[in-house]
């Protein structure tokens, strides 16, 4: 996770300035020509600078409020308009992700996007005041206007004509029986007929028919005296057929005895805005370099499919991910990376261009796709097969040529009433259990062992509260001489006594501790407790026998790993001769784990290679990192053959043979020429208190 008490490295603040100058100055130029207002391009640009310094602080603090301000502020100077917010977002959107106290992009990319969005937000918040005011300032006009007709008729009319003739918006004077009266010019334009051929009309028969209940109660509430004015939004019926999305505002005339008299409906063209909502819908759904849905729109489509599949075909998801990914972008650059995004993007639409299917692009590198099955839809294997195929092709970055592959968790027709959460969750689960040590792998989502995952996960998430309560002890086992069956040491163990799985052992504990991170500090505790026991034991007894702790890969790797024994071994004033830490044979391939190797032997501590499989690598090991014991994993307990015995003697030192369960075994891996061993046979692990003491020499 990132540390949030880091503060972000801020430019010069000159060179911030002037970057962000030249950057007001083209956003002056290109609005410039686009809108005109009553400002010099001087003041103009002063005005910018200093909405721009608001705009960037703002996305440097994660706060909308100012950006929003920045929106009704260039509403305020005039720029009322799709042309001036489009030109607005498009020059920032770019401008701001090359300031270099934005990079690096990635970093700041989702930021800038938010405050496009809050940007464009405050703008429509301020254009819709802009025009509700207007609306009103036109009523009142309106209002005085009519209600002086009946005194005047040719001074109402010359007043009419003054107010709305001209207007860009359309007004309408309605009868009470719901017929228009008389029309202007811009109501006509609105809705592709004439002022003649509006004129007699039924208001209602303009409005499109699942609106028409709406108007005609609004209508109904004015004359009943509920509502003074009745604001909607409608969709009004064209002469070409198209429909027309307005903005309604009715309000009712009242003569000279304050009866009423006509209604005063006055429509603005909401098109233009729609339009820019609807861009704006479209960008916070699809990823923006891609162009893919993201991952909220597939959801939503999700959904639907699921709800409409067929029984007979059913639908499939794949959860895709890029294979070296970090690698590509670690050497060639974030570029690079995002050219090759787009480059799999287009690849997956042409290998699935004839099936019915939705591509979205998830978090980073990962890739869903929905596909609706038919009769023709090939096999899961052959759609895998084609896509790796296609991804294999090289395509060319800055004259590297690359190639991608992917791994993928599949689910096929899952089951009915599964719904889009659980869905996505199956796929990505089983994306991980596909990607366990290998790449360019796929699965198919497997039910049991699906249940198996979740089951160990719910243990491994509630595994800290279980250590908290108590429930995670450590336990003690002797490792025996198979010489003459003396206790040669011990071991410490992880033991879990969960109330509903029963007892778990060390290996079941640290492989779930593994999979949440939560090893670290419990196998500090485990190392502090057992070396305080060994203590202990020395002083009250006198036994000195070696303790044995064994690690795991994450801890063999773990930077710190060797100023924790330090620091247990000072706290606990056990000698380093009497601590044996044992390291994973397969974590050497991990940087760090052999330097913790070589500095813990340095300190006198005793190193043991365990999960020793006799293989040549594993036997090189001993010999390149010069451990004191071995001990071979107990999968190989039973395994008697001769070759075993064989490698057994080329092992440069001492033995222990894990996973004892027999008497026979015993004395097999004795003439074998194995020093000691753990298991069953040989003793279980229990509470230090049960621990036998072995009687000292």
């Amino acid at each position: 996770m990132p540390d949030p008490s880091r503060s972000e490295a801020m430019p010069a603040e000159p060179d911030r300035g002037r970057t962000r100058a030249a950057l007001a100055r083209k956003w002056t130029y290109l609005l410039s020509g686009v809108v005109v207002v009553p400002l010099g391009a001087e003041e103009l640009g002063r005005e910018l600078c200093v909405q721009l310094d608001i705009l960037c602080d703002a996305v440097r603090d994660e706060d909308v409020k100012p950006i929003r301000r920045v929106g009704e502020r260039l509403v305020a100077l005039g720029y009322v308009g799709e042309a001036g917010l489009r030109c607005t977002l498009d020059v920032l959107g770019k401008g701001m992700l090359a300031l270099p106290e934005f990079q690096p992009t990635e970093r700041f990319a989702e930021r800038i996007l938010l405050a496009q969005s809050a940007l464009a937000v405050g703008f429509l918040a301020a254009a819709q005041r802009a025009v509700f005011d207007q609306q009103e300032s036109m009523h009142l006009s309106l209002l005085k206007a009519v209600r002086d007709a009946k005194w005047n008729l040719k001074e109402s009319e010359a007043r009419f004509d003054e107010v709305i003739t001209s207007s860009s918006s359309g007004v309408l004077i309605v009868g009470l029986d719901g017929r228009v009266l008389r029309a202007n010019a811009a109501a006509g334009v609105i809705l592709g007929l004439t002022q003649p051929e509006l004129s007699g009309v039924e208001l209602a028969e303009l409005v499109h028919p699942d609106a028409e209940r709406m108007l005609r109660e609004g209508l109904r509430a004015l004359l009943d005296g509920t509502k003074e004015r009745v604001r909607q939004t409608q969709r009004l019926l064209r002469k070409d057929g198209d429909v027309a999305r307005v903005a309604l505002t009715a309000s009712l005339l009242r003569g000279a005895d304050n009866g009423p008299s006509h209604y005063v409906a006055v429509i603005e063209d909401g098109t233009e805005l729609m339009l820019l909502q609807s861009e704006l819908s479209r960008q916070s759904l699809h990823d923006m370099l891609t162009g893919l849905p993201n991952r909220q729109f597939f959801g939503t489509r999700l959904e639907t499919a699921l709800r409409d599949a067929g029984a007979e075909y059913g639908v499939t998801l794949f959860h895709l991910d890029l294979d070296a990914f970090g690698l590509l972008c670690n050497s060639l650059g974030r570029r690079a990376g995002e050219r090759l995004l787009v480059h799999v993007a287009q690849r997956l639409k042409a290998v699935l261009a004839k099936e019915k299917t939705i591509i979205a692009r998830f978090d980073g590198d990962e890739f869903g796709i929905l596909v609706e099955n038919s009769a023709t839809t090939p096999p899961v294997a052959g759609i895998m097969a084609e896509i790796n195929a296609e991804l294999a092709e090289p395509f060319y970055v800055d004259g590297h040529g690359l190639a991608a592959s992917v791994s993928a968790g599949i689910v096929h027709r899952p089951s009915p009433g599964i719904d889009a959460a659980e869905l996505l969750r199956a796929a990505d689960q089983t994306l991980r259990r596909a990607k366990m040590g290998r790449r360019g792998q796929w699965e198919l989502f497997d039910p049991a062992a699906d249940a198996e995952d979740r089951y160990a996960h719910g243990l491994a998430v509630s595994m800290p509260g279980a250590w908290e309560n108590g429930q995670i002890t450590v336990r003690y086992r002797p490792v025996t001489r198979l010489a003459d069956g003396r206790v040669a040491g011990v071991e410490a163990v992880l033991h879990w006594d969960h109330p509903e799985a029963g007892p778990l052992d060390h290996a079941q504990c640290t492989e779930l501790a593994e999979r949440t991170g939560l090893i670290l500090p419990l196998g500090d505790w485990l190392l502090r407790n057992a070396a305080g026991q060994a203590h202990w034991w020395r002083q009250q007894h006198g036994f000195t026998r070696p303790l044995a702790v064994g690690l795991t890969a994450h801890q063999a790797a773990d930077a710190r790993l060797v100023a924790r024994v330090v620091r247990v071994l000072d706290a606990t004033r056990l000698p380093p001769r009497q601590l044996m830490i044992g390291m994973p044979v397969g974590a050497l391939s991990v940087p760090g784990a052999a330097v913790n190797l070589a500095n813990l032997a340095g300190l006198g501590v005793r190193t043991v290679l365990v999960d020793f499989g006799l293989a040549p690598d594993d036997l090189a090991a001993v010999r390149t990192h010069g451990v004191h014991f071995v001990r071979i994993a107990a999968r190989l307990a039973d395994h008697h053959a001769s070759y075993v015995a064989a490698l057994v003697g080329e092992v440069d030192a001492r033995v222990v043979i894990d996973g004892i369960a027999t008497a026979a075994q015993a004395a097999w891996w004795l003439a074998a020429g194995a020093d000691a061993a753990t298991g069953p046979f040989l003793g279980p692990a229990v509470p230090p208190g049960e621990f036998p003491m072995p009687k000292q020499n």
